[in-house]
């Protein structure tokens, strides 16, 4: 999950500053092979904690999978949670409202000025990826409330069985970025 969010705030600054700085396009991975990296080794930053002890990791909701024990009352957890939830919520979201609210901003006075075709498939490509980061968010907002009521809430507030759907709902969150493609990829539905 936090992978998927990093990448979905990296590819919205990545958006940004292809349509809006000035860059000189190279043809070479090395900058993506970064981004890709990058995502893995932050994710990986926030994820081992619990490992060594601050906070850790436990059965959720129903028992049929493993997530940070949320209901845990001590300092440690309730510290990492609140990291957790900044550094890997918070910031992303800003860092990907601040690129999108630029760039549909940029998109509004370019579009007063001229429409030429690249300049319509960069606005295609602009919407299929904020259409993605939505549909991300619709998946992942109801897991992190539940989380959150979890962690400060009053303890059984969440229930196994009030926590399932949340939780069934952000792992599939995956799902829906090949379906968003291939729904709004008019070469990929030609294939097809």
């Amino acid at each position: 999950g936090i992978v998927s969010l990093i990448s979905l705030a990296v590819l919205s600054y990545e958006r940004y500053s292809t349509l809006t700085l000035c860059h000189k396009r190279s043809d070479d991975f090395r900058k993506a092979l970064l981004a890709v990296a990058g995502s893995w080794i932050y994710s990986l930053l926030w994820t081992v904690p619990p490992l060594l002890g601050w906070s850790s990791y436990g059965v959720e909701g129903a028992g049929t999978s493993c997530s940070v024990r949320w209901s845990s009352e001590s300092a440690e957890s309730t510290s990492y949670i609140i990291c957790l939830f900044i550094f890997c919520l918070v910031v992303p979201v800003t860092v990907m409202m601040y690129c999108y609210g630029r760039l549909l901003y940029a998109v509004k006075q370019v579009g007063k000025i001229h429409k030429n075709a690249a300049r319509k498939r960069e606005y295609h490509v602009l919407f299929m990826v904020i259409t993605t980061v939505i549909c991300y968010l619709l998946c992942w907002i109801p897991y992190g409330v539940i989380a959150l009521l979890a962690t400060f809430g009053k303890p059984g507030v969440v229930t196994p069985v009030t926590s399932i759907i949340p939780s069934i709902l952000a792992k599939s969150s995956t799902v829906f970025n090949p379906i968003i493609y291939i729904l709004m990829n008019k070469q990929v539905r030609r294939t097809l």
